[in-house]
């Protein structure tokens, strides 16, 4: 798929982001926005994943370790097909599939129920060790935090996914620098990431996580890596795509109120909100 195809992609999805939270009237719309462009690659030029194969087991897998996320992925998947449209804006809603974080019980397309941080993590090394033993050779991808860096587990699974030479993982780290309770360099600061997972055994990347080209080749490189799970390291903008969203960490967790969700679709290009 070319980049034009992509961007719009990712604007439907950041659209429908902004929807979700809305329509929830609560959420996390910062690091949904984030890491949208990243998913969107993923789930649209690298995973092979598609509403025929999803109940199997001959398929990637996606975890979102970062389960508050949930409108990014309810999102992505939606514009996959694997759900209609009009279903997101139940998020969060009483006996709705959709909720404030991932369940995999309800959707097909979620392979993890997330948002205890650092759990995601360790799940993806867990099946990623599991297609090995199974001689599975579909990958597993998982989507980090950098505040959810701040969680031991996260280091822990880090540490096994090293020693089990896990090739077939790659963990990408959304870094866009905030937090709920401020800058993560402020909070406990666990940067810089590429030479500590390097110094567990990863293979690292460092990319702009809203530039196509870099993103799609940090993809590639993880494929062709033998012996080593991979760590993408995208930096990221928190809110990215909604100027006064962005960088802004009172973001991380709250929906726009009538008038700025209206800003916000006006920004977006969407006249009928």
């Amino acid at each position: 798929m070319d980049q034009s195809e992509l961007q719009q992609h990712a604007h439907n999805i950041r659209v429908n982001i902004i929807r979700e939270v809305y329509a929830g009237k609560s959420g996390h719309p910062g690091g949904s926005l984030s890491a949208a462009d990243l998913l969107t690659v993923l789930y649209f030029n690298v995973m092979d994943i598609n509403k025929d194969n999803v109940g199997t087991i001959d398929r990637d897998r996606f975890v979102l370790s970062k389960g508050h996320a949930a409108p990014l992925l309810y999102a992505v998947l939606a514009e996959k097909g694997f759900l209609p449209e009009e279903e997101l804006l139940t998020i969060r809603h009483l006996h709705s599939r959709l909720q404030g974080h991932p369940d995999m019980n309800d959707l097909d397309g979620i392979d993890m129920s997330t948002g205890s941080l650092g759990q995601g993590v360790a799940a993806a090394v867990g099946m990623a060790l599991a297609n090995r033993l199974d001689k599975n050779d579909h990958r597993i991808y998982t989507l980090l935090g950098d505040g959810e860096c701040e969680e031991g587990e996260v280091w822990e699974a880090a540490m096994a996914a090293a020693h089990y030479k896990l090739d077939n993982l790659c963990a990408i780290i959304d870094n866009n620098g905030l937090q709920i309770d401020g800058k993560v360099s402020d909070v406990i600061g666990p940067e810089p990431f590429a030479p500590k997972f390097a110094a567990f055994g990863w293979n690292t990347i460092e990319i702009d996580g809203h530039n196509y080209d870099e993103i799609q080749k940090a993809f590639d490189a993880a494929k062709a890596c033998k012996g080593k799970p991979t760590c993408i390291i995208a930096h990221t903008i928190k809110g990215k795509g909604v100027s006064y969203m962005e960088n802004q960490v009172g973001w991380h967790g709250k929906a726009p109120n009538e008038e700025q969700y209206h800003e916000a679709m006006r920004e977006l290009g969407v006249e009928k909100a």
